[in-house]
């Protein structure tokens, strides 16, 4: 190993991972070095990790305000940048061959999809945000989170591209940037709202990839701890604490194999469950004095708000949901988000029959009541249990996706093995079925 992979690997190391995961960075970034010359156009000045993230529970309620427990993995998008002077943003993948590139100043054209799209709503919405900045970058992708997983690999990379446009521009510096975006939290929030389009207090919207989710995956990303599960709420972003993933316990991640492009494949029905959930804020503040930020704050301002706004369901005006639907979608966002804090509470007191118990809820009721689930992802969660899990759930977007296994870390390779080899024979037309173990791993970080 040469020296610069040395110090990548003991780099990631100090950051808390085990030296197998950082190996495995040093690796990536090896790959990225070897293949970044054609899309940069000399060597790198800049380079980050942006990794994936675990949502463990918190399924569709950070856009409302509610409660996640997320961590974040030891796999991600090694990143390489190279300022250039005209303007432009250029991106390249060096695994799959695509270079794309975009001028920051012009709106979004709607013929934009995947990464072209996602990186043209970044470098406009910072063009938008702070005018006259310098923007123009070369950059280089090489990830190893499976697409479209469940695990945020789009969030990763609009907090990849972001960050590195960020520090390209200097954008902290700014007296937009020290008034408005004071903290890491502040941070996610903001790229949240950059994703999904919506106004950040003091920084407008603009064009977003067409989702209308909101800030858990960027928080992750940005701001959780290696071997730690992170208990925060939203609009605003709050970290609520950091709780010890116990030594003997760690996740085993599975790909169910059907992929979740939730600002393509999966978009109408992602933000149908985003919609429920608005609705449910536009009746409240519709028959109350004071309007309540979020859903969130709605169900904290009364003791008796749950009953109240079941109370005043009725059917959308424009039909897209009936009050039947929108009970449903109460019931699952007050339930969950419930759930997460009781679950960083099972984690601090290594109860793995409270974990599993909420997790099995947290599975059912996803199914049951916020319907984003499919036939793969259920059979996988349960497999996970009859195979020697104590605690299983899908997470994601939904409709396809991932599921995390909680099991004993000593287990953990073996347990990998046969829960896939079992999940493949019931799903044999499946080609690529990933999976792997991770404990918590560290936040963004710039090498």
């Amino acid at each position: 190993m040469s020296a610069t992979a040395g110090a990548i690997a003991a780099y990631f190391e100090s950051l808390g991972m085990t030296p197998a995961d950082a190996e495995s960075r040093s690796q990536l970034f090896a790959t990225l070095e070897s293949r970044s010359q054609p899309i940069l156009d000399g060597p790198a000045e800049w380079r980050r990790f942006t990794p994936g993230r675990i949502e463990i529970f918190g399924k569709h309620t950070d856009y409302g305000g509610g409660h996640s427990l997320l961590a974040a993995v030891p796999r991600g998008i090694a990143l390489a940048a190279r300022r250039r002077s005209d303007g432009v943003v250029r991106v390249g993948d060096v695994f799959d061959g695509q270079v794309i590139e975009v001028d920051p100043s012009k709106p979004l054209p709607p013929d934009f999809h995947g990464l072209r799209r996602y990186v043209h709503v970044v470098a406009h919405r910072l063009f938008v945000n702070f005018p006259g900045a310098q923007l123009g970058l070369n950059i280089a992708i090489a990830s190893d989170l499976p697409r479209a997983s469940g695990l945020s690999s789009s969030a990763a990379l609009v907090v990849g591209v972001a960050l590195a446009l960020i520090e390209r521009a200097g954008l902290r510096d700014r007296d937009e940037w020290r008034r408005q975006l004071r903290s890491d939290d502040d941070v996610a929030w903001y790229l949240g709202c950059v994703e999904n389009g919506l106004d950040f207090p003091g920084l407008p919207g603009a064009a977003g990839v067409g989702t209308r989710g909101g800030s858990e995956d960027h928080t992750a990303i940005i701001a959780c701890k290696t071997d730690q599960v992170s208990l925060y709420r939203f609009v605003p972003v709050t970290a609520l604490g950091e709780t010890p993933m116990p030594p003997d316990w760690t996740f085993v991640i599975g790909g169910s194999g059907v992929q979740a492009d939730k600002a393509d494949s999966v978009k109408d029905r992602y933000n149908r469950a985003s919609n429920g959930a608005r609705a449910l804020l536009e009746i409240w503040n519709r028959h109350t004095t004071k309007a309540a930020p979020s859903l969130a704050d709605a169900l904290m301002s009364r003791p008796d708000a749950v009953e109240q706004l079941t109370a005043w369901l009725e059917p959308t005006a424009d039909g897209a949901f009936t009050a039947a639907d929108l009970d449903k979608r109460l019931r699952h966002f007050v339930r969950e988000t419930a759930r997460a804090p009781l679950a960083a509470m099972a984690f601090r007191d290594r109860d793995r029959a409270a974990l599993g118990e909420l997790s099995a809820a947290s599975q059912h009721e996803a199914h049951e009541l916020l319907g984003n689930q499919i036939s793969q992802t259920i059979r996988m969660a349960k497999l996970a249990r009859e195979v020697g899990a104590f605690a299983s759930s899908s997470f994601g977007a939904g409709f396809g996706g991932s599921v995390w296994a909680a099991v004993a870390s000593a287990d953990a390779a073996a347990f990998g093995e046969e829960w896939i080899r079992a999940y493949r024979r019931l799903h044999p037309a499946l080609n690529d079925v990933p999976w792997f173990v991770a404990r918590p791993g560290p936040a963004a970080a710039a090498l």
